[in-house]
């Protein structure tokens, strides 16, 4: 989840005097302190957008920041391909050439020791490359949606040939694209539109959802982030729920809690890239049998949207401020977290009588 935190510094004392803060006590002469929230079940690109958060208001990842990285992308790597591999037998998917059963045998020898030490050997690069081209396993990721694969799987096995050189050095987009499941709770401090934000990247998966739940006392606003592309997936914790599903049970949950009557919910549709590419072959009916329309990006996102919309009870007196979002690309993220921001500076000055 990623919780929200921006401290307002440029508000005049003047304007602070009759201002109901509800979190500290502001008053004549103090900085207002409202606290922000962002959640989602998980896989929904929490993490991808507190990096993005780094790379716009930051300056990005400093090279020797981008080498730490460089473990992490070797490793969704390897496991990517050994995931698609464990899955053709599951799915009775054979190679299209049969040489390729010694290469499958050599990548789980080979791929315990490369990821303890953070490396890729050529000889583990060889061997990957030439499972990735392979029929038979190019069908089983085709299949993906059967089991579970990282988001940024082919992204990595696509490009093998830059990242397994040997003075690789990881790009902002390598480091976006990066899946390490969030545990406890991760902090990024940055400053935009001259306010000071504290940002919280937590555990979305449902184990880690006590962890963070008493961090919502108290917010003005919440971001709620939705992958998109999850429609036809289901849980890794749960292989019974459908991951659209679980998202839909903790955003109502969330957005129609008592404690939250007041507070500004703020919807990210995310992965929308992912979305548009799948929904032409995945019938949205795998997640809504109820669903009539087509199965086009415009018409299905839209119906994905509506039905988390309607699950807002306190429609009179809530509004959901909605966007669709590509969390690795890094000018939609500037544009919708840019509106983001005026909607938490908009309803903060409403309850402070100023607008």
């Amino acid at each position: 989840m990623l919780l929200l935190q921006w401290l307002k510094h440029l508000l005049h004392s003047h304007w602070l005097g009759g201002c109901p803060s509800r979190v500290g006590v502001p008053g004549f002469g103090q900085d207002l302190i409202p606290s922000h929230f962002s959640t989602g079940a998980g896989e929904s690109g929490k993490s991808t957008i507190v990096k993005q958060m780094k790379i716009i208001h930051e300056d990005g990842y400093s090279e020797e920041e981008c080498r730490q990285y460089k473990a992490v992308v070797y490793s969704n790597t390897i496991q990517s391909i050994m995931a698609i591999i464990k899955a053709m037998g599951n799915l009775q998917i054979d190679f299209g050439d049969s040489s390729r059963a010694d290469d499958a045998r050599q990548l789980f020898a080979l791929s315990s020791t490369a990821e303890e030490q953070g490396v890729m050997p050529e000889d583990l690069a060889n061997v990957i490359r030439r499972l990735w081209a392979d029929n038979g396993v190019q069908a089983c990721f085709n299949r993906s949606r059967e089991y579970q694969l990282n988001d940024s799987a082919a992204y990595y096995l696509n490009d093998l040939e830059r990242i397994a050189r040997a003075d690789y050095i990881p790009t902002q987009q390598d480091v976006l694209r990066t899946r390490v499941k969030t545990t406890g709770i991760v902090e990024t401090h940055f400053t935009f539109k001259d306010l000071h934000f504290k940002m919280f990247d937590v555990g979305g998966q449902r184990s880690e959802r006590k962890k963070w739940i008493h961090c919502f006392e108290g917010v003005t606003a919440i971001i709620f982030c939705v992958a998109l592309s999850a429609y036809d997936l289901v849980l890794a914790e749960d292989e019974e729920m459908n991951r659209m599903h679980e998202s839909m049970k903790l955003f109502d949950s969330i957005c129609n809690n008592k404690w939250f009557t007041d507070t500004s919910i703020i919807l990210f549709l995310n992965k929308k890239d992912l979305f548009e590419e799948k929904i032409v072959h995945s019938s949205l009916t795998i997640c809504f049998p109820e669903y009539t329309g087509a199965n086009k990006y415009d018409e299905a996102a839209s119906y994905i949207q509506s039905k988390f919309e309607d699950l807002n009870k306190r429609k009179d007196t809530k509004e959901i401020y909605t966007h669709f979002t590509c969390a690795t690309d890094t000018k939609n993220v500037q544009f919708v977290f840019d509106a983001v921001t005026d909607v938490i500076i908009k309803n903060n000055l409403k309850d402070c009588g100023l607008f």
